[in-house]
């Protein structure tokens, strides 16, 4: 149970401030995580580490020399956005390019992706190298589909180290994809994590038994199984890395054993026991081991093997010095600059200067009461929303829905004020949920929003037609992102059939309203059939069987959000006139 904390709400930014107040002698807090205090002497690749906040010391922990250059930090267990990434990196760059390296999610993917598009558009070369270190969440055929849970310290030790050595960005990449290739995670739970402000935990176990095969976002294992005697568990955790030894012939290994959150020291000890003399009889060299909480799951009972084969490029970056908040390894002896402030500016948005009509300003006013709907609704769901993700997922699903649409309704409410249209209100909704939200959803939802109003911009009131091309243009942005289809149980599966009978609806001269109604009753249903399909997208993808029976949770939201704005969208405005599919 996480007691300390205010607003839950604020839980990750209060726990990022207070970080980098206790370590400003290492850390500095700017928009979107925190970096270095002091830039280097010379130009260097910056390593950013990032991903959602709950895995202290992950990602924040291990800013400093020999180690990370920048951490981005989302909300509990959520991607961070596009923007905080971005701003970031821009704090961190020295003049040699930015590297981001984080868990295979896709949110993360997403998010930073973009990020490193936007800062190769302005010149600045940026990279990104994924950790997919976990055996349990895919077979070794699939070994891209991977997550990446406590190997992702190893990858990233090793990148800092090569970067702080003076390697330039291709090297840096190539050194990191290298240790994922040879790093190899087995983890277990013995107990679920709670969110702050929650009554109970993500999920929980019966009594007796552990979880095989966590993740680190508060997903459960991927069976359960009666929990055995240290000796046993050591030897099953040993044996299941080792099957998926690598081809490389090495007989050298970094060693982590890592605890998730609760199970403490003395207990991780006495697992040791049993691990290191069960990898050395195999003929094993284990080099500068760590037993330690380095990637947790806030108070998550459990602990993770992870192991790397190390050549002797690998061998010499994980044992360099490094020295950082949460670790510290060798004497450091970095020459530092002075800190520069880059003076980054993330965002322009008070300087937008809005030109809408008359009729679209009235249609604007209604797109907000659709926002405002939608995040009334969602407020109330957050409970629900989150049990039906922790079922395969992570339980966040509902927080980041609230904190999307609460920020949505903020940057429509300023950009209203200001005299935005009906298409730029959308445009700035869109861009503050997908920054605020953070996650898979926040970047999806927040790209839908930004090509609705695209379609919808500034001039007039939308015709019904005009209406379900917004609609078409929001299905088709989040397909062409996301990269789901039908029957991927995703998001996907609820407005693509509502655009399709938007559309036809439209088409056959039905009333707007009508028509909307018809399509959300049709998405709603869709929304609830995908309680028997097997995911094939997402977080929930590893726990396939556990998911079957639970309706997929983004959909849900989705078809929720879809029937609440109908009445908004497809009033007719005073000035339309006949609000009629003809026209």
């Amino acid at each position: 149970m996480t007691r300390i904390f205010n607003d839950p709400a604020d839980f990750a930014d209060e726990a990022l401030a207070g970080f980098c107040d206790a370590h400003s002698d290492l850390v500095r807090q700017v928009e979107g995580g925190a970096v270095r205090r002091s830039r280097p002497a010379a130009p260097k690749v910056a390593v950013i580490t990032g991903g959602g906040s709950g895995h202290y010391p992950a990602f924040a922990g291990i800013i400093g020399p020999g180690f990370a250059d920048g951490a981005v930090v989302g909300n509990i267990f959520t991607s961070p956005s596009t923007q905080q990434a971005y701003s970031v990196a821009k704090a961190a760059n020295s003049g040699a390019g930015v590297v981001f390296t984080y868990g295979n999610y896709a949110g993360d993917v997403m998010n930073f992706g973009m990020a490193s598009e936007r800062l190769n558009t302005e010149g600045i070369p940026a990279e990104n190298v994924l950790v997919t270190d976990d055996i349990a969440s895919a077979s070794p055929e699939e070994i891209e589909k991977r997550r990446g849970i406590a190997g992702d310290f190893v990858v990233f030790k090793v990148m800092g180290a090569a970067a702080e050595a003076g390697l330039d960005l291709e090297s840096v990449v190539r050194v990191g994809r290298k240790a994922n290739s040879l790093t190899r995670t087995i983890g277990t739970a013995f107990s679920g994590c709670t969110f702050p402000g929650a009554d109970q935990p993500l999920f929980k176990l019966p009594e007796g038994q552990m979880g095989l095969g966590l993740g680190i976002h508060g997903e459960p294992g991927l069976f359960d199984t009666e929990l055995p005697s240290a000796v046993e568990l050591g030897r099953e955790l040993v044996k299941r890395v080792l099957a998926e030894t690598p081809g490389s012939g090495s007989t050298r290994l970094a060693v982590i054993l890592n605890g998730l959150g609760s199970t403490k020291h003395e207990e991780r000890f006495v697992l040791w026991r049993t691990v290191a003399p069960l990898l050395r009889e195999t003929g094993y060299t284990l080099v500068m081991p760590e037993v330690g909480e380095l990637v947790t799951s806030l108070d998550m009972a459990g602990a993770s093997l992870t192991l790397t084969w190390l050549d002797d490029e690998l061998e010499q970056y994980w044992t360099a010095p490094a020295l950082t908040p949460a670790y510290r390894r060798g004497a450091v002896g970095f020459e530092a600059a002075s800190f520069e402030d880059p003076g980054v500016d993330a965002s322009a948005t008070d300087a937008v200067d809005y030109s809408s009509t008359s009729e679209s300003r009235e249609y604007a006013g209604q797109c907000l009461s659709a926002l405002d709907a939608t995040a009334a609704l969602l407020r109330d769901s957050e409970t629900k929303l989150g049990d039906m993700d922790a079922i395969a997922g992570d339980g966040d699903h509902g927080r980041g829905m609230v904190r999307g649409s609460a920020a949505a309704l903020a940057a429509a409410s300023v950009a209203y004020a200001r005299g935005a249209g009906a298409g730029s209100l959308l445009i700035a909704a869109g861009d503050a949920w997908a920054d605020k939200a953070g996650g898979t959803s926040g970047v999806l939802w927040g790209a839908g929003l930004r090509a609705f109003g695209e379609r919808l911009g500034d001039a007039e009131t939308p015709t019904p037609v005009v209406l379900a091309e917004s609609v078409r243009a929001f299905a088709d942005r989040i397909t062409s992102l996301g990269k789901a289809d039908l029957g991927d149980k995703t998001m996907v599966d609820a407005v693509l059939p509502f655009a399709s009978t938007f559309a036809a609806s439209v088409a056959a001269g039905s009333m707007a309203e009508e028509a909307w109604s018809s399509a959300a009753d049709v998405s709603s249903k869709a929304a609830a059939a995908t309680a028997e399909l097997r995911p094939l997208k997402g977080r929930a993808r590893p726990l396939a069987e556990k998911s079957i029976g639970t309706p997929d949770p983004g959909a849900t939201s989705l078809a929720m959000v879809f029937a609440a704005v109908g009445p908004h969208f497809t009033a007719v405005p005073a000035t339309a006139g006949n609000f009629a599919a003809s026209n």
